[in-house]
């Protein structure tokens, strides 16, 4: 059953994560998602311990459903080649600093001569009309930029990053929404455009959601962050044998969990009876919490509040998950062989499509595996692409 993208082309020039990423949300859903690369390939491809070079985990984490074409860029026959590609292509994104791309003769103003059509999207660190536009950005550099560091710092006694690639994710589901929403216009239109996806950008807006606190109402004098969040003491409850995540919500969830208790008093207490009297009072409220909690075994805690209600949920480790009972009942993980690594484990995709599933169709490739195929495809003849090989432009 073809995807939900079937028939659109990609041109992927990213490397890492943040576009690759999007790309390969393309890719699961059907779309054919061309990843360009140099001839030391993507960097992620030497990231981590494989089965053999060029061949990591990251990159085989966010790669697949693509093809692989080498192109040296430095030189002018394989650009040349590369625009007889994007010819073909709805979509062309790359992660480039402008005059990087520009350098390459891949700025939107050329590749629209050579598709006018074309959805573009240059996935940058910071918006080029701020003073950052020319600075270089990672994951971790956003992080803090972004106020999410001060933000750990509240509970580790200094800033620090979320170990976790957050504003690179962030920033490629960012990418992955404006491509599809520029799509959108093209075939109602016929129009393709230029899109900037801004890393800084994309992870202030999604850190603002819950943090712009007073900031909404006074936006030169009053303080930002949500206190709930912000609290020390919101974090996994120590039971007497564990840990367990707890949040009674609703007015209903605490009045049930403090009868539970047998605390009638918290109950009755006017600073826990409502929604708005809890959020004044957050610090006394989870260290109660806390309290409470302590008293009992994991086990017991489940077993009495789910019937209830009451949010609660273990606290998983990694490697907990390859064994949750909801994520193997679900056929979250697949094995799969690849041609050249064995068999390995993929995540599957996370959205489920009535008519129009997604679906991992091939894993991730290795470096030019599919150049000559790509370039034939484009209409290069023989005796070019073997020109091209010759130079070291392709393989």
């Amino acid at each position: 059953m073809p995807g939900l993208l079937s028939g659109i082309k990609v041109v992927d020039l990213t490397s890492v994560v943040m576009g690759p990423y999007a790309t390969q949300i393309f890719g699961d859903m059907g779309a054919e998602v061309i990843k360009v690369e140099s001839p030391q390939g993507d960097i992620m491809r030497h990231m981590g311990v494989g089965h053999s070079a060029a061949m990591g985990p990251i990159h085989l984490s966010v790669n697949r459903n693509k093809k692989s074409l080498m192109l040296d860029l430095q030189q002018p026959a394989a650009r040349q080649a590369l625009h007889r590609v994007i010819a073909g292509a709805d979509v062309f994104v790359h992660a480039m600093r402008p005059a990087a791309i520009e350098r390459l003769h891949l700025d939107y103003s050329r590749v629209k001569e050579t598709n006018p059509g074309i959805v573009y999207c240059g996935a940058y660190g910071f918006g080029q009309d701020g003073p950052y536009a020319a600075n270089p950005a990672y994951d971790d550099m956003i992080q803090g930029l972004s106020g999410l560091c001060s933000l750990n710092a509240s509970l580790a006694g200094e800033p620090r990053f979320t170990p976790t690639i957050i504003a690179d994710k962030v920033a490629g589901l960012t990418v992955t929404y404006s491509i599809l929403g520029a799509l959108v216009h093209k075939f109602r239109t016929g129009e393709g455009q230029s899109i900037e996806v801004p890393m800084f950008e994309a992870l202030a807006s999604f850190m603002l959601i819950e943090h712009m606190g007073e900031r909404t109402f006074d936006p030169d004098s009053g303080e930002a962050g949500y206190a709930r969040v912000l609290s020390q003491l919101r974090k996994p409850h120590r039971t007497l044998d564990g840990y367990l995540c707890v949040l009674p919500y609703t007015d209903r969830n605490w009045q049930d969990f403090f009868k539970l208790a047998d605390r009638d008093d918290l109950a009755r207490d006017p600073r826990y009876v409502t929604a708005n009297s809890r959020s004044k009072n957050y610090e006394t409220l989870y260290k109660t919490l806390g309290d409470i909690m302590a008293l009992r075994t994991s086990a017991e805690w489940l077993s009495q509040l789910r019937p209830l209600g009451v949010p609660v949920a273990k606290v998983n480790s990694l490697e907990d998950l390859f064994g949750d009972p909801h994520l193997c009942a679900v056929g979250m993980f697949s094995r799969m062989p690849h041609p050249s690594e064995g068999v390995l484990t993929q995540v599957r995709p996370p959205v489920n499509f009535e008519k129009t599933p997604s679906a991992i169709t091939c894993l991730a490739p290795r470096l030019g595996e599919h150049s000559r195929e790509l370039l034939a495809a484009a209409g290069l003849s023989d005796g070019e692409i073997a020109a091209l090989v010759d130079t070291g432009a392709t393989c």
